[in-house]
């Protein structure tokens, strides 16, 4: 009987994994059989876009603020990322940083950019908190905007996937200052960020630069203005002859090594991006505005990256209102002293 007993014991035991390797085939079919849901470009709201182009995977990665997708501040402020191979069907967004509850800025997040350097991905992003700062003169007129404190801040992480980690609870840059889309350029082996000093503090926005520590961990040494927006023979104040912006600095070398920034201000025709090139090579400058737009159309916050068969091509957003912004490419002809729309790329 004992030695029955197991006989049965052991049949019912194969029975048992017998079963369980079916169910778990036909699950393995369901889940390969099963399509991905793609997203494609015009279901995206995104404002300020930015593309990471990862050679290594042939991967696109596409980082904007959740605010963007959730409009609403309840659910929470990060960053999240989508990725593609073909920049037309994009996967479903993931959080790569989600902003925690004791986090200095707790408020709007804007404008998130990520560079591969040595061996690490760094996301430059604008936080906002609620508090205002009480360093500054009134304001200009009534119907001024709010001045919160706002700066941006540098994050690191081993993949573009994050998550990514703060190197302090607090902006990069000076505290007393309503700072903005902060960029990465390295120069003789010199990380800079470039950045924009915002209108609503100063009336007249900048864009500055200053060095960063060789692991982006800080800054080191002065402030640098490079220019004010008002300077740019295309550019119209916003707020009752008052208010000249400055936003979306991104810089370029052509093909004759002439170092070109683009940024976007407000034109004749909305939200625009103009140029400057730098009369030195040197991101110190000095910088030297061009007379016409890049693109003039509503539409901006602009990054220049190659796509994987070695196009040219611009991201920006358009148009400029809320919430119809997306995600525009075009293809860039470089020139060898500036840089000129293409045509869409798709």
């Amino acid at each position: 009987m004992m030695r029955l007993i197991q006989i049965n014991g052991s049949y019912l035991v194969l029975l048992t994994i017998c079963a369980l390797l079916s169910f778990g085939v036909s699950s393995c079919n369901s889940a390969s059989n099963k399509k991905t849901e793609w997203i494609k470009n015009s279901e995206i709201r995104v404002r300020d876009p930015f593309i990471l182009a990862d050679k290594t995977t042939q991967t696109y990665y596409l980082y904007a603020s959740i605010e963007n997708r959730t409009m609403d501040e309840s659910e929470g402020q990060g960053v999240e990322v989508y990725t593609s191979k073909d920049l037309q069907n994009w996967t479903a967004p993931k959080v790569v940083f989600q902003v925690p509850d004791d986090f200095w800025a707790t408020q709007r997040v804007w404008a998130p950019e990520v560079h591969f350097y040595r061996g690490k991905y760094y996301l430059f992003t604008t936080f906002t908190s609620n508090d205002t700062l009480n360093t500054v003169a009134a304001p200009p007129s009534p119907k001024w905007p709010k001045r919160n404190i706002r700066g941006t801040q540098v994050l690191v992480a081993d993949t573009p996937e994050g998550p990514f980690i703060p190197f302090e609870n607090k902006p990069h840059i000076r505290t007393d200052w309503m700072t903005l889309d902060g960029t990465l350029w390295v120069e003789e082996n010199q990380p800079y960020m470039i950045y924009c000093h915002e209108w609503v503090q100063i009336e007249d926005g900048t864009i500055d630069v200053v060095a960063l520590k060789k692991d982006l961990s800080g800054t080191q040494g002065d402030n640098q203005v490079l220019f004010n927006a008002s300077e740019a023979p295309w550019v119209k104040p916003v707020r009752e002859g008052f208010g000249y912006v400055t936003d979306g600095c991104f810089l370029y070398r052509t093909t004759t090594e002439k170092l070109l920034m683009i940024w976007s201000s407000m034109g004749a025709d909305g939200y625009a991006i103009g140029m400057v090139t730098s009369e030195s090579g040197s991101v110190r400058g000095p910088w030297k505005h061009q007379e016409q737009c890049l693109f003039k159309n509503n539409g901006g916050h602009g990054m220049i990256f190659k796509t994987f068969d070695g196009q040219l091509v611009i991201a920006l957003h358009q148009p400029n209102s809320s919430p119809d912004e997306r995600m525009q490419i075009y293809k860039l002809k470089d020139t060898g002293d500036s840089l000129e729309l293409d045509g869409k790329l798709f």
